[in-house]
C-alpha cells in the first residue's frame, strides 16, 4: 500500500499495531488498512468489543480526573498509544494546566504523531521505548527534564499488561517501577480478563483473530491482576470490573458491567 505522509519510513504499514487498531476503534485517523482489518476482523467476532475499547478509554478519564483532584502534577503513561482527544494532558490540565505528562509507546507512529501534535507544550512529550526496559524510561532526557524525582508521580499502565505474557516477568517489572516512585504516588491499571471459566466464546473468538494478526493477549483473574498492587493502597472502591469504578452516574452503570472482561483499580504507594 502507498505509505501516507505522516508515517515513518522504518514501520511495516502491512501489519498492524496495537496503538494503530486502537487509534482506530477510538475513531482516529493514524492507522493503515491491516489494522482496519484486524480491528474489523474482531468487531465481527464480537461486536461489544468497540464499547468495551471505549469503556475502558473512560476509565481512564476517571481515574486521570481522580488523581489530578488529589494534587498529582505528574503522569506518566505507559503503552500510551496516539494521545489523541481526551488523553491524559487534556483531562490533567482541566485541573491544572501547568501539569506534567510523559507518554511512552514503542509504536513509530505513535510516538512520531504524539510529538508532533505536542510540539507546542512543553509541560507535555512522548518517548519510543519499550516500557518493558524500565531503565530506558525511567532514565530518559524526557522524564529527566519534565519531572521533580522527589514529587509524587501517577503511572498509568491501561490496557497494557495484558499484552504481556507471565514469561516476560510482567509483575517485576511494575515492581520496578513502583520502586522508583516516591512516597504518595500512584499506578492505575486496566487490564482485560475474567474469572475461571468465564470467558464467553465470542471474545476467545475475537482474541484469537487479534493474537493472530495483532500481538498475543494475556487474560488474567481478578486475583492475578491484584498482584500488580503490591505495595500498594487501593483507593476506594478498590479492584471492580472497569465499568464499576467511580462511574461519573449510576446511569453510566449497565447490568452487565459485574461481567465487563476486564479489571481495573488504582493504588497509592504509602
Amino acid at each position: 500500500m502507498e505509505r501516507p505522509n505522516w508515517a515513518p519510513g522504518d514501520i511495516d504499514v502491512e501489519r498492524a499495531s496495537v496503538a494503530r487498531v486502537y487509534d482506530y476503534w477510538l475513531g482516529g485517523a493514524h492507522n493503515f488498512a491491516a489494522d482496519r482489518a484486524a480491528a474489523r476482523q474482531a468487531l465481527e467476532a464480537m461486536p461489544e468489543l468497540k464499547s468495551v475499547i471505549l469503556t475502558n478509554r473512560a476509565f481512564l478519564r476517571r481515574a486521570v480526573r481522580y488523581l489530578a483532584s488529589v494534587g498529582i502534577r505528574q503522569f506518566l503513561d505507559l503503552g500510551s498509544g496516539i494521545p489523541t482527544v481526551g488523553n491524559v494532558h487534556e483531562v490533567a490540565g482541566q485541573v491544572d494546566p501547568t501539569t506534567r505528562v510523559v507518554y511512552v509507546d514503542i509504536d513509530p507512529v505513535a510516538v512520531a504523531h504524539g510529538r508532533a501534535i505536542l510540539a507546542e507544550d512543553p509541560n507535555v512529550t512522548m518517548v519510543r521505548a519499550d516500557v518493558r526496559d524500565t531503565a530506558s524510561v525511567l532514565e530518559s532526557a524526557e522524564i529527566r527534564k519534565l519531572f521533580d524525582p522527589t514529587e509524587p508521580v501517577a503511572v498509568l499502565m491501561i490496557a497494557l499488561l495484558h499484552f504481556m505474557p507471565d514469561e516476560t516477568d510482567p509483575y517485576g517489572m511494575v515492581a520496578t517501577y513502583r520502586d522508583s516512585m516516591p512516597s504518595g504516588s500512584y499506578l492505575a491499571v486496566s487490564h482485560a480478563g475474567f474469572e475461571s471459566g468465564e470467558e464467553p466464546f465470542g471474545w476467545r473468538r475475537a482474541r484469537d483473530l487479534y493474537e493472530r494478526q495483532v500481538t498475543p493477549m494475556t487474560n488474567r483473574t481478578g486475583a492475578e491482576f491484584a498482584r500488580f498492587f503490591e505495595g500498594f493502597d487501593l483507593v476506594e472502591p478498590g479492584q471492580v470490573r472497569i465499568p464499576l469504578w467511580r462511574p461519573d452516574s449510576p446511569d453510566d452503570v449497565e447490568e452487565t458491567a459485574a461481567r465487563y472482561p476486564g479489571f481495573g483499580a488504582v493504588g497509592r504507594k504509602p
